[in-house]
């Protein structure tokens, strides 16, 4: 049985003044266009943590969307980078990552009265996401999660609600494709991003470029593997042309939180 929006609403009114995380991604869209249609925008604050690990087009879309939709959104920017716990890149990276966030926040949060909201859904409690811990440590709320709305309940009310996000692919942070235990570095995200960016060039969507030094492991829909390897040509340059001197083509396709495994 799908979620119900009515619930979701019943719970963002109870909550009355929100500040929400909005990366651009179906769960955050979602939860910032149903907080603003149903408290208005005079109480629901968006903002996007802007860092190097964010991609240039991901915030690019933030922009659109709040423009499209009259959100009340700015960008802010976290210092995760400035942590040497964040760029030793071990299992809590997300943790220091969503602190720094909860830092800049915070601070906002109190000054107009907001509670800090965040667009997990009920899939994602059973990953590892130590940033979710962060976050709830310093009382950000999950109201995707206490309204019981999964990923599939995300993107079936968005598309009832015609919002161009019901179908957008995950697109977690850049620091997520490099293997834990890899020193983050502001020059490896940006080699990361111009990968992926040219890769979306060539009409692929779904996909994670991962980082092992001079090889590039490519994950792309199962769908698209055929056609991948029609343009192997062309994918090949591209990557190269950022400064990888190999590419790989992972033949178990894209897999969201693929590196996760290796901690598990």
């Amino acid at each position: 049985m799908p979620a119900d929006l009515e619930a979701l609403r019943t719970n963002l009114r109870g909550l009355q003044r929100v500040l929400v995380a909005f990366s651009g991604g179906a769960d955050s869209a979602f939860l910032a266009w149903v907080a603003n249609d149903t408290l208005g925008s005079d109480v629901v604050q968006c903002f996007t943590a802007v860092s190097p690990s964010l991609a240039q087009s991901e915030l690019d879309d933030c922009a659109s969307l709040a423009a499209e939709w009259g959100l009340n959104w700015s960008p802010v920017e976290t210092a995760e980078m400035d942590n040497a716990a964040y760029r030793v890149n071990d299992a809590d990276r997300c943790f220091h990552c969503k602190s720094a966030l909860m830092d800049v926040v915070e601070p906002i949060a109190c000054e107009h009265e907001l509670i800090v909201v965040l667009g997990v859904n009920t899939d994602d409690l059973g990953d590892h996401r130590p940033g979710q811990s962060a976050a709830q440590e310093r009382l950000a709320r999950f109201p995707l999660v206490e309204a019981g709305f999964s990923k599939k309940d995300v993107r079936e009310h968005s598309k009832k609600l015609g919002l161009r996000t019901w179908d957008k692919p995950a697109a977690a942070c850049l620091a997520s494709r490099i293997p834990y235990g890899t020193q983050v570095s502001v020059s490896l995200l940006r080699r990361l991003d111009r990968a992926e960016s040219a890769l979306k060039n060539l009409g692929f969507n779904q996909l994670r470029v991962r980082d092992y030094g001079e090889i590039a492991r490519l994950e792309i829909d199962l769908e698209e593997l055929s056609r991948a390897v029609d343009l192997r040509a062309e994918i090949v340059e591209a990557v190269q042309s950022v400064g990888y001197q190999y590419v790989t083509l992972d033949l178990e396709g894209f897999r969201s939180g693929n590196l996760n495994h290796s901690i598990q």
